[in-house]
């Protein structure tokens, strides 16, 4: 068992550590200041620090001081080299998760890029990777912490939510968390309502938990069992399978080529040079025929006849908009 003097040390190498990487070249003596030791003692971390294998290079002079050089290898966490870079990948695409953790994976990314061996360096700086999508509200590192921890104790969340447009909604609310799910650069929570009696999502960052948890319950299993489908069914406003509850058919003036970048998850048939097929789907019928609308070319609907009432009451709008007057 470490005694108390061990804990402490262990604590100032991973300090001396830390502010090594966070600069080029640190003066001995400033070491020793903020570390509240003597020259001597930094020494002798430094030292033990080597013999983990982190390449620090005394650098001779006046002042004195030491350096932390890129190694020939990635010490002390025993890496390999392609786990090393996989690892520097995840730290840039983490910007993209919405979890609070932007700066701390800079700074985690500086940091294992500075040990890395130079080829590894270079593989790393070639990826250029960006978000797909504008930044999304954040959520704090703690909230995530503290919902992923009542989903693995089985434990009710008590919470007030923060609906916008929708003042009703901003009331006391529970619910039984099963799973915690990043999607679309958010973070949702998917939990058993006991008061509606059925599976309900939530947005992270709209909640704001209430202490302590509330009690126990015994696991459930989402409809289908697999939250992934689950979750991207409700997002097409479905309550079952993972498909749109409108789904219909039409024939599109254009080639297949020019149909299929923005099809989404439809399906694309070539019927001939400029006519094709397109089965696809959405929320409401009136949501489809303004989709399929968006072609700006000839339609000629298959299927139901939902969706061709839909693309009348659509012209219908369109024929009002298009004769008010200011």
């Amino acid at each position: 068992m470490p005694t108390a003097s061990s804990t402490t040390t262990s604590s100032r190498l991973l300090s001396l550590l830390s502010m090594l990487q966070a600069r080029r070249d640190w003066p001995g003596l400033v070491l020793a200041e903020r570390l509240g030791v003597s020259e001597r003692t930094v020494r002798r971390d430094v030292d033990r620090l080597r013999e983990l294998g982190y390449p620090i290079h005394a650098v001779k002079g006046p002042d004195g001081g030491y350096r932390l050089e890129a190694g020939s290898q990635v010490p002390p966490l025993l890496f390999d080299e392609e786990q090393a870079v996989a690892l520097a990948v995840a730290l840039r695409m983490a910007v993209g998760t919405g979890a609070g953790i932007e700066e701390a994976a800079a700074r985690a990314l500086a940091t294992v890029r500075q040990v890395m061996p130079s080829r590894l360096r270079q593989r790393v700086d070639a990826l250029e990777i960006s978000a797909a999508e504008p930044a999304r509200p954040g959520v704090g590192t703690d909230l995530l912490l503290a919902l992923s921890a009542a989903v693995r104790a089985g434990e009710e969340l008590r919470f007030d939510y923060r609906a916008p447009g929708r003042p009703e909604d901003d009331r006391p609310r529970r619910v039984q968390p099963h799973h915690l799910v990043a999607r679309g650069g958010r973070w949702y929570v998917v939990g058993w309502s006991p008061e509606r009696e059925d599976w309900r999502t939530y947005r992270a960052d709209r909640m704001t938990l209430r202490v302590p948890n509330g009690p126990r319950f015994g696991p459930r299993e989402v409809p289908g069992g697999d939250v992934a489908a689950f979750l991207s069914a409700r997002f097409k406003g479905s309550d079952t399978a993972d498909a749109w509850p409108c789904r219909g058919e039409v024939v599109l003036d254009l080639p297949a080529a020019e149909v299929a970048p923005f099809a989404g998850d439809g399906i694309v048939e070539e019927l001939g040079p400029a006519r094709t097929k397109l089965t696809a789907g959405s929320w409401s019928w009136a949501g489809l025929a303004a989709s399929l609308a968006r072609y700006d070319c000839e339609i000629e609907v298959l299927g139901p006849a939902a969706l061709r009432d839909a693309f009348a009451e659509l012209a219908a709008r369109a024929g009002r908009a298009a004769t008010q007057v200011e």
